[in-house]
């Protein structure tokens, strides 16, 4: 399961992030995608785009990211969905037909703002097309950001569907309208200091600070981490500077990280926070923390020609 939030500071710029959770990593590395590389596009010719950065594996050539940032500020994560995601049996005639495993790298190589992927994908059909035999299609919804807003991309069995995310915040299943509407249960949460209380005669005080937090739902299950990724994403104060949002970034996916001990899946091992990325449109750098190593590590796009026609790697 996964993750992902947005927020911006009080400059406007974004920073946006995800933790991926699952039993087994994939070999995932951070990966820059030039602007001048020739994406091979399943139902497209190959073409061109703006520069993209973020985690993925390169599977015959092609750049599979779980999440990723372009250039012009720009971010996607695609984000665990089974038993809703239903995406096109075959490519749809009069449509841009997107194979789900190249809509993040579709996304972030051909737009700069989310007004222009909303207005896009009113023609857009997601194909279930593998990119081989060794990887099925992956379930996902996702949560496309820029520095004014959010949304929420899912495509089921009814088509389409594109929610305005004004919690900048996405889990797994079930559906985010469903998660919106589940947040009307939490209201009496907040993060004020309540004083001495009287019942009756007898005046009681607080344990101390956090006593208008007791009933924040606190297990790994989808709905309880969009709670509380939702209240802490609405409820951080502001921060300026680069390291003070990256450090709000990755403390608000720690409230809903996953560790060894935490749940088990049906094969019987256990879920965990592989990494969590993150991506700063201020900089355009991608920062990334993994299980075995925590601390947070940058990633700028300055660091590698961005006109080239490979792929660059970090090591």
């Amino acid at each position: 399961m996964c993750t992902g939030i947005r927020f911006t500071d009080n400059e406007g710029n974004m920073y946006a992030g995800r933790n991926l959770d699952w039993e087994c990593g994939y070999g995932e590395k951070v990966t820059v995608t030039p602007r001048d590389y020739a994406r091979p596009y399943a139902f497209e010719q190959h073409a061109t785009g703006f520069a993209t950065i973020g985690t993925c594996i390169v599977v015959e050539d092609i750049p599979l990211y779980f999440d990723c940032g372009n250039e012009k500020g720009l971010y996607i994560a695609g984000l665990n969905f089974p038993g809703y995601a239903q995406y096109e049996a075959n490519a749809v005639e009069g449509k841009t037909n997107v194979a789900a495993y190249e809509f993040p790298l579709w996304v972030a190589s051909n737009f700069t703002s989310v007004d222009e992927v909303e207005a896009a994908l009113e023609n857009v059909a997601i194909v279930a097309k593998q990119v081989n035999e060794q990887y099925p299609v992956a379930l996902l919804h996702y949560i496309i950001c820029d520095a004014k807003r959010s949304i929420v991309v899912e495509y089921m069995a009814d088509g389409m569907h594109v929610h305005h995310n004004d919690v900048d915040v996405l889990a797994n299943q079930p559906t985010y309208d469903w998660h919106h509407e589940h947040l009307r249960s939490y209201l009496n949460l907040s993060s004020e200091f309540k004083p001495q209380v009287k019942w009756g005669n007898v005046e009681f005080a607080p344990y101390g600070s956090g006593e208008n937090l007791v009933g924040m739902p606190g297990s790994n299950y989808s709905p309880d981490r969009f709670v509380r990724a939702a209240y802490y994403n609405t409820h951080y104060p502001a921060q300026q500077g680069e390291s003070a949002n990256v450090t709000r970034l990755f403390r608000t996916l720690g409230s809903v990280e996953q560790f060894l001990g935490g749940g088990l899946m049906e094969d019987g091992k256990y879920e965990y926070t592989i990494y969590t990325g993150g991506f700063s449109s201020a900089t355009n750098t991608y920062y990334m923390s993994l299980y075995e190593d925590p601390a947070i590590k940058p990633y700028p796009m300055s660091a590698v020609d961005l006109d080239s026609s490979t792929l660059h790697t970090f090591a």
